[in-house]
This record gives C-alpha cells, sequence and structure tokens, in this order.
C-alpha cells in the first residue's frame, strides 16, 4: 500500500480574503412577551407597598403581631406565670408575661380584677386593684399601657 501526500501550497498562491463578507449573525431582539411585563410591573407595585407600608406603620402591626401582649385578653379568674418580683413603689419592665392554665406548674399569680382605660400615673398609684383585694392581702400590679396613652391593668394575688 502506497501513501500519498499531497505537496504543499505554491508560495504565488496565496489565498485572498474574498471581497465581499458576510456580517456574523445579528443577536435577535429581546423583547419581554406580554406576561413578563405584567410581572415585572406587579413586581414593582409589590416593592413600592412593601416599602410604603414599612414606612406608614405596617411594620408596627407585623411588629405587634410577632410580639404580641398575652396579657391583653386576661380576665379575672385567669393565671399569670411568674413575673419579676418587685417590692415597695419599684417598677420592672416584663417581657413575656403569659396567661397559662390554672392548674399549671407555671401559674404563679391569680388574676382577681382587671381595669381598662388607665393611664401610667393611675396604674403606678395602684388605688384601681383596691377593690378587688381582701383587707390584708398583698397584691400586685401589671399593667401595659404606652406613654401618654391609656391600657390595661391586672390586679394579681400570689397564687396559693
Amino acid at each position: 500500500m502506497s501513501e500519498q501526500v499531497a505537496p504543499p501550497p505554491a508560495p504565488d498562491a496565496a489565498q485572498y480574503p474574498s471581497a465581499v463578507q458576510t456580517p456574523p449573525p445579528a443577536e435577535p431582539k429581546a423583547e419581554k412577551s406580554g406576561s413578563k411585563k405584567l410581572l415585572g410591573i406587579v413586581g414593582a407595585i409589590v416593592v413600592f407597598l412593601v416599602v410604603a407600608g414599612l414606612k406608614f406603620g405596617v411594620g408596627t402591626a407585623i411588629g405587634n403581631f410577632l410580639n404580641k401582649d398575652e396579657t391583653a385578653e386576661a380576665k379575672a379568674g385567669d393565671c399569670i406565670a411568674e413575673l419579676p418580683e418587685v417590692t415597695g413603689t419599684k417598677e420592672e419592665k416584663v417581657d413575656g408575661a403569659k396567661v397559662v392554665e390554672c392548674t399549671s406548674t407555671d401559674a404563679v399569680y391569680n388574676v382577681v380584677g382587671r381595669v381598662d382605660g388607665q393611664t401610667q400615673a393611675q396604674a403606678r398609684s395602684g388605688e384601681a386593684c383596691g377593690q378587688y383585694l381582701k383587707e390584708d392581702q398583698e397584691g400586685y400590679v401589671f399593667y401595659s399601657i404606652e406613654p401618654g396613652k391609656t391600657g390595661y391593668l391586672l390586679c394579681l394575688t400570689k397564687k396559693a
């Protein structure tokens, strides 16, 4: 079997580029379909509403939902879990106070009364709870009132 080899091209037979060049294929225009345009508009509206909501109070509503006051619906006959014990006129801020079943081992206080529409000054005086406490009975006041507004107070006694 014989091998055949092609001779090298002649030096004067250099290839010249053709005079007509074809341009590279153009990329198709990326046109948004109607659904993509609608999705973009809806997305922009949602972003606007979220920003506006956070700026104008939805953040507070969400915060209140996440940090719900679990004693807001407490009434006489309910029980409250352990709270920090304070004496005299000393006050202490409490996070996480909650109503529990009175049969629970977490139940430490009995709610003997509830007074709504109280200011902080009225709540601090504790006078509103006098009607719910028996003579010589030690009582405690728990309240949730924003400064300058009114709220509720709970009259508590230690669970026996």
